[in-house]
């Protein structure tokens, strides 16, 4: 990764471009070095010239030693190389995927992904939060695929998600950005990969492509409302407590079909104090053993919230992605992303008595704030 310290002074810019030129001529002075060393034993050393068994085994050690300089000079060149390209790789996937701040408006974030494919740090897993005039907004995303082949995708939903957060008043509106702009990089993908069409053909790989979306916003009163294409739904934590934080049917992912006129988002119920949304993708759940069965997140979520205080959730994070890791014996066959929210605010109004619970939404729903104690 490249950073330009400010107040450096100018001057010592061209001292560094200085180096280049010369780590350029190492790199190709030293196998020179190597081969007229080898060249000038042979013509020039009487041991070479003779032919008895003594001298030979010489000679060959003389070209097997110069043989394995080569290999050995080229290996670290093509090794330095490699860890270039791989932080310039791993910035430019960072600013992508940009880290969360551990504390924004009053919540506790603890997030992390890991990758299906061997080198890379973004995969297909999305997640962002953003702190609004509207709320706190978050989106979580899983595109169709993995690894690095899904990332522009990811980068045209993050792109748009940052934008319409700040800009749409409602979630309805957020979500109908993050349409547009894929079914805008779903159109160029097509343009670019069938330039003579410039259409997105129904048989064409592209246009299988989707995306599934979880879209909360999380009001300063805690009050939480949802709108759901095609993802799971989080966990509430609540103690040791592990609940769906919703059971509505969600709507189908972004892509192969358009969204309806009227988007009926979830009243969720609050988010009090103390407890915490556990937001994750499918490939947390759909992890394997070696004998075949799924990872049980549920249950391992509970142990790990009822082990750690939720106002800290990087325990409670790092002790299920330890276990998905030892489940899954090593990397996932899938992108993981995992996304905790913990309220750290003071509370404002009374805890105890009465609360909701998160209703299937209707075409014209009312905010509650109220939800079962067991958040069913």
């Amino acid at each position: 990764m490249i950073r330009i310290k400010a107040g450096v002074p100018r001057r010592t810019r061209p001292r560094k471009r200085a180096r280049r030129p010369l780590r350029r001529a190492l790199a190709l002075g030293l196998p020179t070095v190597w081969g007229a060393i080898a060249i000038t034993y042979k013509l020039t050393c009487p041991l070479a010239q003779e032919n008895n068994l003594g001298a030979r085994i010489v000679t060959s050690a003389v070209f097997f030693a110069v043989g394995t300089g080569l290999i050995v000079q080229v290996r670290r060149s093509l090794l330095r190389e490699l860890r270039q390209i791989r932080q310039i790789a791993g910035a430019a996937q960072n600013a992508l995927l940009r880290p969360l701040p551990p504390r924004l408006d009053g919540l506790n974030i603890a997030a992390a992904q890991l990758s299906a494919e061997r080198g890379a740090v973004v995969g297909g897993d999305l997640y962002e939060v953003i702190a609004t005039e509207h709320g706190v907004r978050v989106v979580m995303g899983d595109v169709r695929g993995h690894g690095i082949s899904a990332i522009s995708t990811v980068a045209a939903v993050l792109g748009s998600f940052r934008e319409a957060a700040h800009d749409e008043p409602d979630l309805e509106g957020v979500l109908r950005r993050l349409e547009r702009a894929l079914a805008r990089h779903l159109r160029e993908r097509a343009r670019a990969e069938h330039p003579s069409t410039g259409a997105l053909d129904p048989d064409s790989p592209v246009a299988e492509e989707f995306v599934t979306v979880l879209l909360l916003e999380i009001g300063r009163d805690g009050e939480v409302r949802g709108l759901n294409c095609g993802h799971p739904w989080p966990y509430l934590l609540s103690g040791a407590s592990v609940e769906p934080l919703a059971r509505a049917d969600p709507l189908p992912p972004l892509g192969p079909f358009p969204l309806p006129t009227e988007l009926p988002f979830v009243c969720c119920g609050q988010l009090l104090p103390g407890e915490a949304l556990f937001l994750y993708t499918d490939g947390a759940e759909d992890a394997r053993d070696s004998h075949g069965r799924f990872f049980p997140l549920r249950d391992v979520l509970a142990e790990a919230a009822a082990q750690h205080p939720l106002p800290a959730p990087q325990s409670v994070l790092g002790s299920v992605f330890t276990a998905l890791l030892r489940h899954a014996g090593g990397t996932p066959t899938d992108d993981v992303a995992i996304l905790i929210l913990s309220n750290d605010r003071r509370p404002t109004w009374p805890t105890s008595g009465a609360r909701g619970t998160a209703r299937s939404a209707t075409p014209h729903p009312h905010p509650t704030n109220y939800r079962q104690p067991n958040g069913v």
